[in-house]
């Protein structure tokens, strides 16, 4: 008889839902997809031409040390090369970070709902999962959240923006926050979507604290969300040379493909195309906003690019949305069963699901 490891059993893997395409096929629709936070925009036209030249090398393994895309990230980010690690998007690098630190039994303390990937990967590893709830307004409660740790606790996960909905904790929130820390714990910003909320004056930078070593403190980012790179899957890690010299050691070879790399370096180049992308995010919540008003729906303002919102029967409005070629995200899986996750689109696909939406609404 096959046996697996027991924390594997009620392990729900990720559902990332179906292809537009078969959904199209499947219910004669043309649709069109608002639920993955992608970038409508796509990648820059720099990274599209430097994936069509590097094509032609793909018989040959990728840079395993990502040599150039390291030089250049350092140079951008103001850090040292030895301060950064790549991934194959930044869940490699969390499930690299809880391989390297983390054994069977210790804790991992987390939001929820957060980043579901923190959960998945700790009930993977028969890791103790301590999930600290938001507060009312859907932020974390960091207070709450050092008071949740123990003797045990090896890991903090802070998402910020938070993913799903779409709110940060601010500076004096972070510094409190980090005073409280023990020396034993690693506390890990999960900073996906920074761009979209970098420039807001309570957005803490932590860059410096994470290089410099004063706390156990690392970053994580994406090429995934602003930059428009999702389906190469790269993502990358900001902290101490002692952490990501641990996390090396882990990491598989050639953990981020040729092709992922080449878009990587062409996008750094490009930040006009990452202004475009920010803009067009503001631009469309703040349609989404004045429109949920006008409908009497409560929503999230977000700092990330997609919004989350009360919609009632969350999941029956996800389901009718789907009949009129919209794809959301429900949140019954993020124990929010009345709202919606919706991300910002093209004007067109903004107001196509806004026109869905007030239609569903007045049948539900």
């Amino acid at each position: 008889m096959l046996k697996v490891r027991p924390e594997l059993e009620d392990l729900v893997p990720y559902d990332p839902g179906k292809p537009i395409e078969e959904l199209e096929r499947e219910r004669g629709i043309k649709a069109i997809k608002l639920a993955s936070n992608e970038n409508p925009i796509g990648p820059s036209p720099k990274a599209v031409e430097a994936i069509k030249r590097a094509a032609f090398k793909v018989n040959r393994y990728p840079d395993g040390a990502c040599y150039y895309l390291r030089k250049k990230l350092a140079n951008f980010l103001g850090v040292g090369e030895k301060n950064l690690i790549f991934g194959n998007g930044s869940n490699e690098i969390i499930e690299i970070l809880m391989r390297t630190f983390l054994e069977p039994k210790d804790e991992v303390v987390y939001a929820w709902p957060a980043f579901v990937v923190y959960k998945l990967i700790s009930k993977a590893m028969g890791l103790k999962a301590i999930e600290v709830p938001l507060t009312e307004d859907l932020r974390h409660d960091l207070d709450a959240m050092a008071d949740a740790i123990t003797e045990r606790t090896k890991m903090v996960f802070v998402a910020n923006p938070n993913n799903p909905t779409g709110t940060i904790v601010k500076k004096d929130e972070v510094e409190r926050f980090l005073s409280k820390i023990p020396d034993h714990v690693i506390v890990v910003f999960d900073e996906a979507y920074y761009e979209f909320a970098c420039k807001d004056p309570d957005f803490p930078d932590l860059k410096e604290i994470a290089v410099k070593g004063e706390k156990n403190l690392i970053l994580m980012r994406t090429f995934s969300k602003a930059y428009g790179l999702a389906g190469l899957r790269i993502g990358y890690g900001i902290s101490n040379e002692t952490i990501i010299d641990y996390m090396n050691r882990v990491r598989q070879p050639f953990n981020v493909n040729l092709l992922a790399q080449e878009a990587a370096l062409a996008a750094l180049d490009d930040q006009e195309h990452v202004k475009k992308t920010v803009e067009l995010t503001k631009k469309g919540l703040s349609y989404f906003y004045r429109c949920f008003e006008e409908m009497g729906l409560e929503y999230v303002p977000s700092y990330a690019n997609f919004v989350l919102v009360k919609a009632g029967k969350g999941r029956e409005v996800f389901e009718k949305l789907l009949d009129r070629g919209v794809i959301v995200r429900a949140m019954d899986g993020y124990s929010l069963p009345e709202y919606i996750r919706v991300n910002v689109g093209l004007s067109e696909e903004n107001e196509k699901f806004i026109s869905a939406l007030k239609q569903v609404l007045s049948e539900v």
